[in-house]
């Protein structure tokens, strides 16, 4: 069986299914769009496992302790190597902890701030999610509704795979991202903005990995199926149905949906290593990105990643984020039925999973020692984002680091700050 992982900063979550590369450096940015993770070793589940006993006293207490343990850990992955560091979490009680670090040599480009503008990547799905499920409550899209309906004749298999399929993952759709003809896109060196029309015709030449709706593999093709669902069955465009049913509603005035470079507000920069000082695990594909060059790393804040669309489009803010997530929770944004479709998880490994990860639609459940969890990572050049939420919403967190490329050191510190986020929102 084929399966393919959900990206989670390549394999890195903590306790049970946390995973570290034995190599000296992994980096994220293999594939950039989708950052499949890897199998993981029971040696370093346990090693971590180890590790996280001292975290579980981070409680969401608010207290100084918390604080300082958090902003240890930010500065542990900037001595590590990442560039920069943003930590939120609020415990719905009253003022949420908000912590930023950067490195020295960042700071001639942007004096980083726990509030600044990122790319959510992969968690943009969770909001092409709550789009079709409120169309699903509107009568105007089906979860059982065949692609071909749609989409007619676009999507290999289109008349067995269904929007449920599509949107948990189990449709069986190559991985748009793994196609070497994307490479300079997902890199900053195309211009082309390829269409979902294109992206879907490209994936047509691959063979699909398996029937659907009998396996799980992450695929973002997915979403741009879903997306070009959307678009169809609306007759508006991603960035007008983000504003106008998500951002403006809940009043998150820095979340968007990117159609190009440009930012609201104060944002992160993200970087990556130069090609000379690439890992030398990255495959030729993706060594070189464009950007200004500076301190052994490329600036790549400016690269609009012009494949990515509805699988990895939004900018947000963690703070914008954590109110998405209780509104999306508490049924704000959709009635009970549709939430709880969106609840409603596939094993991630199979059957006899032992990590215990559920995708449902748009959002991952993880079981961690501290509880179960709602959540979602995204991953583009630059940019690798971590939210997650209790079940009800009133508890969030959120981290951002400004690489999708790790040392072996910062993927270990970056699972300990997993496992206290994750803590930090469960009851």
């Amino acid at each position: 069986m084929r399966v393919r992982r959900r990206p989670r900063l390549t394999a890195f979550r903590a306790v049970a299914t946390v995973a570290v590369s034995a190599a000296l450096v992994v980096a994220l940015a293999a594939t950039p769009s989708s950052a499949h993770a890897m199998h993981e070793s029971a040696a370093v589940r346990a090693s971590a496992a180890a590790g996280a006993r001292t975290l579980s006293a981070v409680r969401p207490d608010g207290t100084s302790d918390t604080r300082a343990h958090l902003r240890e850990l930010a500065r542990k992955l900037v001595e590590a190597g990442v560039p920069g560091v943003i930590v939120r979490v609020d415990d719905g009680r009253g003022r949420p902890v908000e912590i930023s670090e950067q490195a020295a040599w960042t700071r001639k480009d942007h004096l980083l701030r726990a509030d600044d503008e990122v790319r959510e990547a992969s968690n943009t799905k969770t909001v092409m999610a709550t789009l079709v499920l409120q169309l699903v409550a509107e009568h105007r899209l089906a979860l059982s509704d065949p692609v071909d309906k749609w989409l007619p004749g676009q999507v290999r298999n289109g008349g067995a795979i269904t929007l449920r399929m599509l949107l948990n993952h189990t449709s069986g759709l190559f991985d748009y991202t793994e196609d070497p003809a994307l490479a300079p896109a997902l890199t900053g060196r195309d211009s082309h903005v390829w269409t979902s029309t294109e992206i879907l015709g490209l994936v047509s030449g691959h063979p699909a990995l398996f029937e659907p709706g009998t396996e799980w593999s992450y695929s973002n093709t997915n979403y741009i199926a879903i997306g070009a669902v959307l678009e169809k069955a609306t007759g508006k465009n991603l960035a007008t149905l983000v504003r106008d049913r998500i951002a403006r509603p809940l009043g998150l005035r820095h979340t968007f949906y990117a159609t190009g470079t440009a930012w609201l507000g104060g944002h992160a920069h993200g970087y990556e290593p130069d090609a000379a000082h690439m890992p030398p695990e990255v495959p030729e594909d993706f060594r070189d990105y464009a950007g200004p060059r500076h301190d052994d790393h490329v600036d790549v804040t400016g690269d609009y990643v012009t494949a990515d669309g509805a699988d990895a489009a939004i900018v947000s803010t963690a703070g914008d984020w954590s109110r998405f997530y209780r509104a999306l929770m508490s049924g704000r944004l959709l009635p009970a039925a549709q939430l709880a479709e969106m609840r409603t998880t596939v094993p991630e490994g199979g059957p006899d999973d032992p990590d215990e990860l559920g995708y449902g639609l748009g959002i991952e459940s993880a079981k961690t020692s501290c509880g179960t969890v709602w959540d979602h990572v995204g991953v583009v050049p630059g940019y690798a984002t971590y939210n997650v939420t209790d079940s009800t919403g009133r508890r969030t967190a959120a981290f951002f680091f400004a690489t999708s490329t790790l040392t072996k050191q910062a993927h270990q510190t970056g699972a300990a700050l997993m496992e206290a986020v994750n803590c930090a929102v469960v009851d």
